[in-house]
């Protein structure tokens, strides 16, 4: 299936200038692709450079462009076959040669980091040209498991609209496919045209995340979990030293809204257990519930085993002390009024 995604941009822009090529990867080792790709943003951190990633916030990738975090090439899944990054990578070879097959369009390899001529921290690398096409020049191939292909329901997920457009923004090239195995069975593909409108502000939101880095200033954290994530790693430890805030206007209104978020969330949790309760009140040892606008279960699990480890300590204490590994401490947040 074809579809467009994304409508094209004015036709009175200006004709773009092609991408320069940064570097040759047929030969980087990974110290120096990682310090590559310190040096600009990629097309796969687009839409973390401008807050719109649901993996990756700004301030875990800021972490990584300055250094204060590893950081791994796309692709690079290791020998682990439980991650995303090393399936995408084994079938993206199989993902473009199916794509050729199903549309007719040559692919091939770009084995190049490119840079856009006029912004040198705007880096790109393309999975594949498409050759001979007049109304396609790129290619991206994507994998996504059974869990992830729920985001794929709609057309292409907007992070990787983000990616493609910063390709196109990169290369100057008109549109691009988006090839994606969904569940390891079925291959779909996507047009997404060039939209100059959006990669004006796709430019702006990313000169200011590059600001952060150039600067070495963290942007703001996000609520989300890859933001917690980095906070952490961050500042893993505290010093014992009492931060004087009294004064500070900024934090103390965010102070406040946080206890009046706590005050709200306290009081739904309350409402939402005396509900649940009142329903499994009704459905005493039944397994369903079955209401006008949905239903609920409430069903008991398989009985399963545990470890005593107490009786272990006390009749086995030699083998508790020899299989006994150290576990570093974690700061926790607590609030007190």
């Amino acid at each position: 299936m074809v579809r467009p995604v994304v409508s094209p941009g004015s036709e009175a822009s200006p004709r773009p200038r092609p991408a320069l090529r940064l570097v040759k990867t047929q030969d980087l080792d990974r110290d120096q692709w990682l310090q590559v790709r310190k040096g600009g943003i990629g097309s796969s951190d687009a839409a973390a450079a401008v807050g719109l990633n649901p993996y990756q916030s700004q301030l875990e990738l800021w972490m990584e462009k300055t250094g204060r975090a590893p950081t791994a090439p796309p692709g690079d899944g290791g020998a682990d076959d439980l991650s995303p990054m090393y399936w995408g990578s084994l079938l993206e070879p199989i993902v473009a040669a199916h794509y050729t097959r199903r549309t007719g369009n040559r692919v091939r390899r770009i084995n190049a980091v490119l840079q856009h001529p006029e912004f040198p921290w705007m880096l790109a690398n393309i999975d594949r040209e498409v050759m001979g096409a007049s109304d396609v020049q790129l290619l991206e191939c994507k994998t996504a498991g059974i869990q992830g292909a729920w985001l794929w329901r709609d057309g292409v997920p907007e992070y990787v609209q983000l990616q493609v457009q910063h390709q196109l923004a990169v290369t100057g090239k008109a549109a691009a496919d988006v090839a994606v195995l969904l569940g390891g069975q079925e291959l779909q593909i996507f047009r997404i045209e060039r939209d100059d409108e959006l990669i004006a502000q796709l430019i702006t939101l990313e000169r200011e995340f590059w600001g952060y880095v150039e600067r070495g200033q963290a942007p703001p954290a996000d609520g989300s979990d890859s933001a917690d994530r980095a906070l952490r790693a961050l500042y893993p430890r505290d010093t014992g030293f009492t931060l004087n805030l009294k004064h500070d206007l900024v934090m103390g209104a965010v102070f406040s809204d946080l206890l009046a978020v706590r005050e709200v969330l306290a009081t739904n949790t309350a409402l939402e257990a005396q509900f649940k309760q009142a329903i499994q009140q009704r459905m005493g040892d039944s397994s369903r519930a079955v209401f006008e606008n949905g239903e609920v279960s409430f069903k008991r699990s398989r009985d399963g085993t545990q470890l005593d480890t107490a009786r272990l300590a006390k009749e086995q204490p030699e083998i508790v002390k020899a299989y006994t590994v150290p576990k570093p401490g974690s700061r926790r947040f607590l609030v007190q009024t």
